[in-house]
C-alpha cells in the first residue's frame, strides 16, 4: 500500500471515530435533558366542603319558623293564635265571625304535609281552612280560607282553564293520602286527587275529589296573622 493510501485510510478512520464520539455525546445530553424536566403539573380541584344536612321535622316536614310577631296590634301582651294548634270542636272567630271546627283532614303529598279544617259559621255555611308550612328561608306559614264554587261538571284541565270569566293557570296537581278526624263527611283514610291553579292577579283556585267521587272546586282567600282567634277550646 502506498503512503498516500495509508494517509487517506487513517483520516477516514479518524473521521468515523469523531462522528461516533459526537453522536454519543449528543444522545447522552438529550437523555439528561428529558430526565431533568419535571412532568407537567396536574390541576387538582379543591375539595368542596359537604353541604349541611337539611333540618326537618317528623315525617320529613320542614321545621316551622316563628309564624307571627308576638303582639297583636290593639291588644297588648296578647299573642296571635297559631292555626296549627286548632282542634276539632274548638269554637273560633275568623275575621270576627264565629265558627266551629267540625273536623280536620291531615294530608300528605311528596313529603309535604298540611291540614284542612272544616268550619261551620253562624249561618251554618261550611268552609275549609287550610294550614301549611311551606319550605323557604325561613319556612313560612300559609293559611287559606276556601269557599266552594259551582263547577257545573267541570274537570281540572292540564292547561289553562276559565272559571267565571277568569283565566287560571296550573300550579300543582297530584294524588295525596289523607286521614280524617271528626265530622268531615269523608272516609277515615283514603286518597285525594287535587289540581291547583293561579290567576294572573294572584287569585287561587283548587279542584279536589276523594277518589270515587266527583270534583269540587273552591277559591282561596289568604288570611293574615291575627285573623283567627279561639273563643273556647274543645273539652
Amino acid at each position: 500500500m502506498s503512503m498516500t493510501s495509508m494517509v487517506v485510510l487513517g483520516l477516514s478512520i479518524a473521521l468515523v471515530l469523531l462522528l461516533l464520539i459526537a453522536f454519543w455525546a449528543t444522545l447522552r445530553q438529550d437523555r439528561r435533558g428529558r430526565a431533568g424536566t419535571p412532568p407537567p403539573a396536574v390541576e387538582v380541584a379543591p375539595a368542596e366542603s359537604p353541604m349541611p344536612a337539611p333540618t326537618s321535622g317528623p315525617m320529613g316536614a320542614p321545621v316551622a319558623a316563628p309564624t307571627v310577631p308576638p303582639n297583636l296590634p290593639g291588644r297588648a301582651s296578647t299573642d296571635y293564635t297559631d292555626p296549627r294548634t286548632l282542634h276539632v270542636g274548638d269554637k273560633i272567630e275568623v275575621h270576627g265571625s264565629p265558627a266551629r271546627v267540625l273536623g280536620a283532614m291531615h294530608i300528605s303529598w311528596q313529603g309535604q304535609q298540611w291540614t284542612e279544617f272544616l268550619l261551620r259559621d253562624g249561618a251554618r255555611r261550611r268552609q275549609w281552612l287550610s294550614v301549611e308550612v311551606q319550605p323557604g328561608d325561613p319556612p313560612h306559614l300559609v293559611v287559606l280560607l276556601w269557599t266552594e264554587v259551582p263547577t257545573q261538571g267541570m274537570v281540572p284541565a292540564k292547561s289553562m282553564l276559565i272559571m267565571e270569566g277568569v283565566e287560571f293557570f296550573p300550579v300543582d296537581r297530584g294524588t295525596a293520602a289523607f286521614r280524617s278526624e271528626g265530622d268531615t263527611g269523608n272516609p277515615d283514610r283514603g286518597l285525594l286527587d287535587f289540581a291547583d291553579y293561579r290567576a294572573g292577579d294572584g287569585r287561587l283556585l283548587s279542584f279536589e275529589r276523594i277518589q270515587g267521587r266527583s270534583w269540587t272546586a273552591s277559591y282561596a282567600q289568604p288570611l293574615p296573622p291575627g285573623s283567627i282567634s279561639v273563643i273556647r277550646r274543645a273539652s
